[in-house]
């Protein structure tokens, strides 16, 4: 199949059915507006086989630091078959932002941490995300532990995971030193 959509923008090939079956993934209709303004883009590929049960996927980054890492129903509901899930994937994803977001308001400040430690609990019910919670742990000189409290407060808002889900966020920050 063939698009010749003057708005369709190629974003991958896709021929895992078989080699000579190939399908074109065409996002048609893309506002210029959205496009003129980007400066970045990261990607990531999912690809699935069989039914939600006994089926499995692959998930690709564009960095490959996911390289068709496997994930599957027992990888997400089950826990039995090594792999990952979109709700792991979706807490590193938010830990990995905050604590740069943590990072960048203390270089900021003229402040360095030793060291930043962020755990993020996903928060589920049957079919909904329900919350985020980040508890960040750091070692930085010259801070006090209100002023490191208040940063995370700060990095919680802004951090650009924390600005895209429609759920609750909460943090807790603890300072150690040396």
């Amino acid at each position: 199949m063939h698009y010749n959509e003057p708005n369709c923008q190629i974003v991958d090939r896709i021929s895992k059915a078989s080699p000579t079956q190939v399908r074109q993934l065409c996002i048609v209709n893309i506002d210029s507006n959205i496009q003129t303004g980007i400066k970045m883009q990261r990607t990531a590929k999912a690809y699935w086989s069989g039914s939600i049960k006994e089926g499995k996927g692959e998930l690709t980054t564009q960095s490959e630091a996911l390289n068709k890492t496997n994930y599957s129903f027992k990888t997400r509901f089950v826990g039995d078959e090594k792999g990952t899930n979109p709700e792991e994937l979706l807490a590193a994803a938010h830990a990995g932002c905050f604590t740069m977001a943590v990072s960048y308001v203390l270089t900021e400040k003229g402040l360095a941490a030793i060291e930043l430690d962020t755990q993020a609990t996903v928060y589920m019910d049957s079919a909904n995300i329900t919350g985020v919670h980040l508890s960040i742990t750091g070692n930085v000189p010259g801070l006090s532990s209100e002023e490191f409290e208040a940063i995370t407060k700060e990095a919680e808002k802004n951090c650009l995971v924390s600005k895209v889900l429609s759920i609750s966020v909460s943090s807790q920050a603890i300072l150690v030193s040396e």
